[in-house]
């Protein structure tokens, strides 16, 4: 079939402009053993950006696919970061390379939370679908889902004995044991939402923010660690008595809570700011607390070490019985011996406030050598800022160390220009003006503008001009960087710029209610003596509503305005005459274009529609609904009847306006797309959005086939409505709180699909052998083999057992349960007898087993009441038992050795090897101290 028309492709080729995204938070990381504290993490769109930002670049981009981030989390060893997702996924990268070789899809929606273990072997996600899940990195799957919460999850933290707290928007505070992976306590003590919460003093105090100025304290207690240290039990109203264990036990058992952990209010700080905590984050040592809200004030507290608190209390002490000294000489009775007791206050101390130069998002703290407290705040306006304050010091002073500014607009681009040469792009909003090189990316200017709403390079591309929405047009110098002239324009905004085709003059339209002409000449500068470009007014066109979008056919023909009233007026160029009325639209039309013949004229408006109508008579060709929102922009590629269109819905689509067909819909910005602009000789199209982020997206030299097209948009609504299902139930199992980490997506269905083609070929192949035996022994001589299925022969001229080994072995670890789940119980059984003759001869026995355990445990019923598969499972039951008791024993074995050569190591260097000798003489002294306190309490 040969193609009627050929369509080239458009492909995103770069995101710029966006220095930070405001929906994920910012972290400090390192980079191949850098300085502390010198790099940042932070989302931009899908991608993540590290900054060095003691130089102000780039040094890594971590690629995304097409959902944004949404969370970001470094390992404790700071080589890996992970990263959360907006459709629920969570990928891992290497800080070394930028790669990701793991990957875990659970969760239905957004990534709100998380957080990886001390040793970074798990990690703890939260999100937007009220789950928790554990994830196992080493062995790249998910472990358990967690359900209980009622909304979005806003903080999830590991703590030691193996245990969760996990905090929520529906107010509570949930303690979850892991090892029985069920919730054993419920904290109801906050009145709204809790945002955020930290660990401090080594995991014995938590710290929660919420929708009120209070940071709330309280008190954890592990009993089973005092409980195992031999600690008699505390009761509430009654003095400490030894309890015997059958005793302890029995009182336990009334509640279950406390048997694991207690947890009791210790009191709150008073923040200064009166709205909610929109993040709060401690330093890497737990001392020093940063929290703020909706504001531009970073209130810092610091927790005092137990020294620093005890010489605090003696000199509260000391100050009490001189108070208490002076008090009895006064009067004639004795005085009672004072007592100070120790409060939160004493504790938890503000340390100082750090004023940031707009609205902070999201904080993070590093402590460095010497005393140094590093602070990144990632601001409201697309903004870095880094500052450098000394812990020691009485009185603090914030140094600022960085602002990232230059790469991007401090408020959304409403208005882009492409230059005649194709090289250059210019970008304005409501306080800046940038020029782009093209290729590069680079800013070449920055320029302050009022706020613009359309702009254009004069003829030349050595000026630019802006329209503002206080009416005025603004003349810019792209030499020297300088504002040459600022013309009152109109009375009100000024909504549309359009150049002459004969490039001699510009038309502008505005609230006033009038369209004006200008004439570019040339004026001699009072200052310089030199000749420099101006705007000269020669006419004025008054019309009875607001002028929305005007537009110069390319022949100079006529002029086409766009006006409140849902109408687009056609007027003559030379006379001003009314020409045609084109009316149709039901909301005002927002953008319009007029083809380069002069035959077309394109208009979008904000019904969602686009119409497309001819030139000649002023008739409707087509209306066509172009988007899910308001069309903002519309322009036809030059040279050809080709257009885009831009709109509130995140899209950009490109038609044809002869055949009146959708060809292609550019995805790719998260929030509306406001303006784009395409360069001409048509190659570049750049687009900018809410977002924040400037796009650029390159013509290509692949066809698009239409039908192809549509049946891919298919596929992906296919595939995000297999995201939205609910949970693959496992057959067996009991709806509570933990349930199945995976979920089921389009992977997983695929690789159930490769796992069954493949039993399909070991069936077929057995066949075919058993059929060869037969004859062999019906002819009573040898014959020769069957031919073997090509894809064995494409392998290697491997077993079909083999075969379905390595396609088992393909499918990734976070994806092999759930791809199991979906395969159909027919295959099961010579699963089953495959993976007893792998097990015998010792192939992937790990692999083998985690597989075994899962099948046996799903389809228990039928494999039970099955008497056919009797046999195979006691042979499976005895061969697994030895195998894993043969690798054990090696794995034991192994473990002696290198203990062995450890040890070997230490007395030849007399050094403690993989561990801390000043940790250990530690935990022996607070244990001496713990069973001296016991005695004494006891006697």
């Amino acid at each position: 079939m040969g193609l009627t028309k050929q369509y080239l492709r458009y492909v995103p080729s770069a995101v710029f402009g966006v220095i930070g995204s405001q929906k994920a938070n910012i972290a400090y990381v390192t980079q191949r053993g850098g300085e502390k504290g010198r790099y940042v993490a932070v989302a931009a769109c899908e991608h993540v950006f590290i900054w060095d930002v003691r130089k102000g670049e780039k040094v890594l981009i971590l690629q995304g696919q097409k959902h944004e981030v949404t969370f970001l989390c470094p390992s404790p060893d700071g080589v890996h970061i992970a990263v959360g997702y907006e459709d629920g996924a969570v990928r891992i990268f290497s800080l070394l390379n930028g790669e990701s070789n793991v990957s875990f899809n659970g969760h239905k929606s957004a990534v709100t939370v998380i957080h990886y273990d001390t040793l970074g072997a798990r990690l703890v996600t939260g999100s937007k679908d009220t789950d928790v899940i554990v994830w196992d990195i080493i062995n790249e799957c998910g472990l358990y889902r967690l359900k209980g919460h009622k909304d979005v999850i806003t903080q999830a933290l590991l703590l030691k004995k193996n245990l969760l707290v996990t905090s929520s928007k529906d107010s509570f505070i949930k303690w979850w044991d892991l090892d029985t992976q069920h919730c054993f306590k419920t904290m109801v003590g906050h009145r709204s939402e809790v945002w955020s919460m930290v660990l401090l003093n080594q995991q014995s105090r938590l710290l929660t923010g919420s929708a009120d100025s209070e940071l709330r304290a309280w008190d954890i207690s592990y009993l089973q660690e005092e409980r195992a240290e031999g600690e008699p039990e505390v009761k509430k109203g009654k003095t400490l008595v030894k309890v015997e264990d059958e005793e302890r036990d029995e009182e336990l058992d009334e509640n279950t809570e406390e048997r694991i952990l207690s947890c009791k209010k210790a009191g709150s700080i008073l923040r200064e700011a009166r709205d909610r905590v929109v993040s709060m984050t401690t330093d890497n040592r737990a001392r020093v607390i940063a929290c703020h809200g909706n504001d531009a004030v970073l209130e810092l507290f610091t927790v005092l070490s137990q020294e620093e608190i005890q010489k605090k209390m003696s000199k509260k002490l000391k100050k009490a019985k001189k108070k208490a000294a002076k008090a009895q000489e006064d009067a004639t009775e004795e005085a009672a011996e004072p007592v100070v007791e120790q409060s939160l206050k004493d504790e938890i101390i503000r340390f100082t406030n750090l004023k940031a130069s707009s609205k902070i998002r999201w904080v993070d703290c590093l402590s460095c050598a010497g005393g140094e407290l590093k602070v990144a705040l990632l601001l409201q306006n697309n903004t870095i800022e880094t500052y450098s304050l000394k812990t020691t010091d009485k009185i603090p002073t914030a140094n600022k160390t960085a602002r990232l500014t230059l790469g991007g607009h401090r408020t959304d681009v409403r208005t882009l220009a492409f230059s005649s040469d194709n090289l250059a792009i210019l970008s304005a909003s409501g306080d800046t003006v940038k020029v782009w090189n093209r290729s590069t990316l680079q800013v070449i200017r920055t320029m302050a503008c009022e706020y613009a709403l359309c702009s254009l390079f004069v003829p030349g591309d050595r000026q630019i001009i802006l329209g503002t929405k206080s009416g005025k047009l603004q003349i810019f110098e792209l030499a020297s960087g300088s504002l040459l002239e600022t013309v009152d324009a109109h009375d009100g905004a000024l909504w549309s710029i359009c150049l002459a085709p004969d490039q001699r003059g510009i038309v502008t339209g505005g609230a006033d209610k009038t369209v004006k002409f200008w004439d570019f000449e040339l004026m001699k500068d009072e200052e310089t003596a030199q000749k420099r470009l101006t705007l000269k007014h020669s006419r004025t066109l008054q019309l009875e509503e607001d002028v929305l979008c005007v537009k110069f056919s390319p022949d100079h023909r006529l002029l086409a305005v766009s006006l409140l009233d849902c109408t687009v007026k056609i007027f003559y160029t030379d006379t001003l005459k009314f020409f045609l009325s084109l009316y149709g639209h039901k909301l005002p039309v927002l953008c319009l274009d007029i083809s380069h013949d002069s035959t077309l004229i394109a208009t979008g408006s904000a019904d969602r529609n686009v119409k497309i109508w001819g030139l000649d008579f002023g008739d409707c060709h087509r209306s066509m609904f172009a988007h899910d929102d308001s069309v903002m922009f519309l322009q036809f590629v030059p040279k050809t009847h080709l257009f885009f269109t831009a709109g509130k819905d995140k899209k950009i689509k490109q038609w044809d306006a002869d055949k009146f067909e959708h060809i292609q819909t550019l995805e790719g910005h998260h929030r509306e797309v406001w303006c784009l602009t395409i360069s001409p000789n048509g190659d570049h199209v750049v687009s900018s959005s809410h977002d924040k982020s400037l796009r650029l997206w390159e013509r290509t030299r692949e066809p698009i086939i239409l039908e192809e097209e549509r049946e891919i948009e298919r596929e992906a609504e296919i595939e995000e409505s297999m995201g939205k299902e609910d949970a693959p139930v496992v057959p067996g199992e009991t709806p509570g709180e933990a349930a199945p980490a995976g979920k089921k997506t389009v992977e997983t269905v695929k690789a159930a699909e490769r796992i069954m083609e493949a039993l399909e070929l070991y069936r077929e192949e057995t066949r075919k052998l058993e059929d060869h035996k037969f004859a062999c022994e019906h002819a009573g001589k040898e014959l020769p083999p069957p031919n073997p299925n090509m894809i064995l022969v494409a392998f290697g001229n491997i077993s079909p057992a083999q075969y379905v080994l390595e396609v088992i072995k393909k499918v990734r670890s976070s994806e092999l349960e759930i791809s199991l789940l979906v395969l159909p119980f027919p295959y099961v059984p010579d699963l089953l007898k495959l993976f007893n003759g792998y097990i015998q001869q010792g192939l992937e026995v790990e692999l083998v087993c985690r597989c075994l355990f899962f099948l046996l445990k799903i389809h228990f019923g039928q494999i039970s009441s099955n008497q056919m598969l009797l046999s195979v499972i006691d042979e499976l039951r005895t061969n697994t038992l030895s195998k894993v008791q043969e690798i054990r024993d090696m794995m034991g074995f192994n473990h002696a050795v290198l203990l062995f050569l450890q040890r070997e190591i230490e007395s030849k260097e007399d050094v403690m090897f993989f561990t801390d000798a000043t940790g250990r003489l530690e935990e022996k002294k607070k244990r001496r101290r713990k069973r001296e306190r016991t005695i004494l309490t006891i006697a």
